[in-house]
């Protein structure tokens, strides 16, 4: 239990790389642990095609625009959900080996019993850390949009209380309120929805962005995102 509370703090003092969405709460989590650790880079698993992130539907340019924003490499692999666990270790060692210690999650509810990340982190010799751990889901929102990061919903689960309204919409305290009078949990942790970050304190520019149009797949409505740089 005593490592399992130090979760909280594992990347103080320590070089990290972050697994990264893109997303709100992976955000978040490298913000907090920038603040007390050395970040080396980010991990970014896609598809099997390797054109779209296997967590958000991003396509690659994207993730590397906020990459680079960021000011930090990523390590990429193209993986199925049956070798997902396999190419993790792979990039968790190429990370160990440019230095990281400890890898960093934005987590918030996951058991200290049977935690996937702790098992994983645990055979590649790093350390965990999860500065969102146990955070009240409201909280950790109120807190991402107070430190002044802008995100986007690109994703909607159409069978939880979301519609196609709610694509392209950015997360502020009143749309949060909104969420909860609907009922949906503002961070989306029952899957209600995802979000792409487009700008905050650790971007040295916002994305620009253009937004496509909306595709559907049974229950599922997704907002595809596009660079629109400036010529």
């Amino acid at each position: 239990m005593s490592e399992a509370i130090n979760w909280k703090r594992g990347a103080v003092g320590r070089k990290f790389v972050a697994s990264y969405s893109g997303g709100k709460d992976s955000t978040l989590a490298l913000y907090k642990a920038m603040q007390t650790g050395q970040a080396i880079g980010l991990i970014m698993m896609l598809e099997e095609e390797g054109k779209r992130s296997r967590s958000h539907g991003m396509p690659p340019e994207v993730i590397q625009a906020q990459a680079e924003s960021i000011g930090l490499p990523v390590l990429t692999a193209a993986t199925s959900w049956e070798d997902y666990e396999h190419n993790f270790m792979q990039l968790l060692a190429e990370a160990k080996l440019q230095g990281a210690e400890v890898l960093v999650t934005g987590d918030l509810d996951v058991p200290v019993q049977d935690c996937w990340h702790d098992r994983v982190t645990r055979n590649a010799g790093l350390g965990l850390g999860m500065p969102l751990w146990e955070k009240n889901h409201r909280e950790a929102v109120e807190e991402f949009i107070n430190l002044g990061f802008a995100t986007m919903l690109v994703t909607v689960n159409l069978e939880l209380g979301m519609s196609e309204d709610d694509l392209g919409r950015i997360l502020t305290q009143e749309y949060v309120d909104e969420l909860v009078a609907r009922g949906i949990d503002p961070c989306g942790e029952g899957g209600e929805f995802h979000t792409t970050v487009i700008d905050g304190p650790i971007f040295k520019h916002p994305l620009p962005i253009r937004k496509c149009e909306i595709l559907r797949d049974g229950k599922y409505a997704f907002l595809p995102l596009e660079l629109e740089w400036e010529s």
